[in-house]
């Protein structure tokens, strides 16, 4: 799979611009400002039908006009496809493959597998467990659809079940029975989800450990444990013993939308405990584990964006990089950064074919 070209018009700081790429590898250089991430963001677009960086979809349309358009055309092994993302202010969202709108979005997500390692990623040490249940339901989802649509149908119940709350505490009023409807759903769904992330975790952190081995070079010891309410109790039990509470709360304090991921180094948190270089490694190896991953279970070499990652990697970081795009192990690469020598001594020394756009 590759993306042979782009176009962005009124997308970000861009009015009109296409793009042509390389298989191989393609780098974007310029100073910062420039828009060399807005590239990247939007061919993460054509992925996802989102931004990456600004999950608000209107503050993605260039200053003073209506609307945006993202298109990619991609060689998909014998075959072409064109898609393109687009948006009106006042409007919903349009994603179309070929043609032909997409009633879902989620039936689009998986199609064009694509991995960015980021300077924001470290959101995922340093934000709430939401940044980090995003990340192993994204992981997931790009090779399991039914896990998406799983997902999908336990938030929509579990907004259901809070309104209720909401209405009860408003109206002075308590309905145990219509709770418990809800309470049921969730079971349901919420037993589907902790199964499959307790399974993709069983698979995913003997990736991740080795991968983190061969980007450090140490001898420190990395580990991390899914924490669910799961674990020990039964989720109708949670959702009685917590029933006085949620009450109080108006929304349903306990279930797998309160799951997390604990990171550790050495038997500690990566939060506290990791120095700025053990927690680089850590993000990196996350995410060439997801792409490892994706890989194993779609048999596709996802799409690698490395945004700004240069500027924060020290040389053996950025020469185990290298060996990883030499023997063959990646698929297209698109790279961002602020030093147009630096990138290019780095991708000649991949041996392989690339293109550099000075923005």
């Amino acid at each position: 799979m590759h993306l042979q070209k782009i176009t962005l018009v009124n997308f970000k700081n861009f009015e009109s611009q296409t793009f042509d790429f390389e298989d191989k590898i393609n780098c974007f250089v310029g100073d910062n400002g420039v828009g060399k991430t807005n590239v990247l963001d939007a061919i993460y677009y054509l992925s996802f039908a989102k931004s990456y960086f600004n999950p608000v979809a209107v503050q993605n349309i260039r200053h003073q006009q209506d609307f945006f358009m993202v298109q990619g055309e991609y060689q998909l092994e014998e075959k072409m496809d064109t898609v393109i993302c687009s948006l009106k202010r006042g409007n919903k969202k349009v994603l179309k493959r070929n043609g032909k709108a997409y009633e879902k979005f989620s039936d689009h997500i998986g199609y064009l597998p694509l991995v960015i390692i980021s300077p924001a990623d470290r959101d995922l040490i340093i934000e709430g467990s939401d940044t980090r249940r995003k990340f192993i339901d994204n992981v997931i989802s790009q090779s399991d659809k039914n896990y998406l649509l799983t997902i999908l149908k336990y938030n929509k119940v579990l907004a259901q079940r809070n309104s209720l709350l909401k209405y009860f505490a408003a109206n002075r009023t308590f309905d145990a029975i219509n709770l418990k409807v809800y309470d049921e759903q969730l079971l349901n769904y919420g037993t589907i989800i902790f199964e499959k992330r307790t399974a993709f975790l069983e698979s995913f952190i003997p990736i991740f450990k080795k991968r983190y081995q061969v980007i450090s070079n140490s001898k420190e010891e990395v580990n991390m444990y899914y924490k669910t309410q799961l674990q020990d109790k039964d989720m109708l039990v949670l959702f009685e013993k917590n029933l006085e509470r949620d009450r109080v709360l108006q929304y349903t304090s306990v279930g797998v939308h309160k799951d997390d991921l604990m990171f550790e180094i050495d038997g500690y948190p990566v939060k506290k405990f990791g120095s700025q270089g053990q927690q680089k490694s850590y993000l990196i190896a996350l995410k060439l584990a997801q792409f490892d991953f994706i890989k194993l279970q779609s048999n596709v070499k996802p799409i690698l964006l490395l945004d700004d990652i240069f500027d924060k990697l020290d040389d053996s970081r950025v020469e185990q990089l290298i060996g990883l795009v030499n023997n063959d192990h990646f698929g297209q690469l698109f790279i961002s950064d602020t030093h147009e020598e630096r990138t290019e001594e780095v991708v000649k020394r991949t041996k392989q074919s690339y293109k550099i756009f000075k923005l």
